[in-house]
């Protein structure tokens, strides 16, 4: 698996920037979706948009299943182009929000987290459930942690709900990648550009539960660290933020996956740290990794300028379908910095 980037695009922060707000987000048509809104077993719901591509729901066919990042949404420029390359591929893909990410807020006393990868299971088995065909599955940035995540904790059992995961620019080591965008030009622009959607957020939740957590001290809150120990740590049952990285990590776990895994970072990601990035002596036979020099977080865009964003979606597809079609065979350690 290769990656080379654009001449007219160098280095990780406009290989970042670049692709999220200016290059061209698929090749076909803007995704169209159809919402389902699901209820949670503690009486929350989630919302789900299906690419509504003209196929009766109930048809035979592979699935891919698309986790975004923080304060993603099915329009983030990544999921539109992961649903453009199922549209062209001919497989169904769903693409579910975390809680109070689709464009309303969640009921329950909590949101989502980089750990969260019990509703993961909970998500996919229900798609298992639902669907006749293959099951493949990409979280993107935070969502690929979680992903992961759950993959490393439910070990064998996980081919009971997927055939193959991916995780696209995801921050592994949270400690690393929290300290990482808490720093320089990171903290000055992605940091303030999280904190103007998470705040409101965690505002709208205190209105809905007053005294979940300290309204002076988020108001206060600068960076994700402080963020993360006013609200996400203690209303996800965590210590404080060096707890909450601590065990929301996937990268510890990575040794017990089970089933096919691609773990995918740039080694220019502004947010996710090349020394933090694993090796293959810290990952188990079942997880393929590739590390490029260059694409950026989630970015990875190709072509004459203004560029597009299928290049990744592209071969992290290639590689999930195959191994749909090798899914009983274990597969071996790989490692791929081109």
């Amino acid at each position: 698996m290769k990656y080379v980037a654009p001449r007219w695009l160098p280095g990780g922060q406009l290989q970042t920037i670049w692709p999220a707000l200016v290059s061209r987000r698929v090749f076909g048509p803007r995704p169209e979706y159809r919402r389902e809104r699901w209820d949670t077993p503690d009486s929350d719901f989630v919302d789900v948009d299906f690419l509504n591509d003209g196929v009766p729901a109930d048809t035979p066919r592979p699935l891919l299943v698309v986790f975004h990042g923080l304060e993603g949404s099915s329009r983030s420029h990544y999921c539109e182009a992961f649903a453009d390359l199922a549209r062209e591929r001919g497989w169904a893909c769903a693409l579910p929000h975390f809680r109070g990410c689709s464009g309303e807020i969640n009921r329950a006393p909590r949101a989502y987290h980089s750990g969260d990868y019990a509703e993961i299971g909970w998500m996919l088995q229900r798609f298992r459930t639902s669907h006749r065909g293959p099951l493949m599955v990409v979280g993107v940035s935070l969502g690929g942690n979680a992903l992961l995540r759950w993959a490393g904790e439910v070990g064998t059992d996980a081919a009971l709900s997927a055939d193959a995961v991916a995780a696209v620019c995801s921050p592994i080591d949270l400690a690393a990648g929290g300290h990482a965008i808490g720093r320089g030009f990171n903290r000055q622009i992605y940091t303030r550009m999280f904190m103007r959607t998470l705040v409101p957020k965690a505002l709208q939740k205190l209105a809905q539960h007053p005294g979940l957590f300290d309204k002076q001290a988020l108001l206060s809150a600068r960076d994700l660290y402080a963020f993360d120990n006013v609200f996400t740590a203690p209303l996800h049952g965590y210590k404080n933020t060096e707890d909450y990285w601590l065990r929301a990590s996937a990268k510890p776990l990575l040794r017990d996956i089970r089933i096919p895994a691609l773990v995918v970072n740039a080694r220019n990601d502004p947010f996710v740290p090349a020394s933090s990035l694993p090796g293959v002596h810290e990952v188990g036979p079942c997880v393929t990794l590739w590390q490029p020099a260059h694409g950026g977080h989630v970015g990875f865009a190709k072509g004459r300028l203004p560029g597009h964003v299928r290049a990744m979606p592209d071969t992290v597809g290639d590689w999930l379908a195959a191994q749909t079609d090798t899914s009983t065979r274990a597969a071996g350690p790989q490692s791929n910095h081109g």
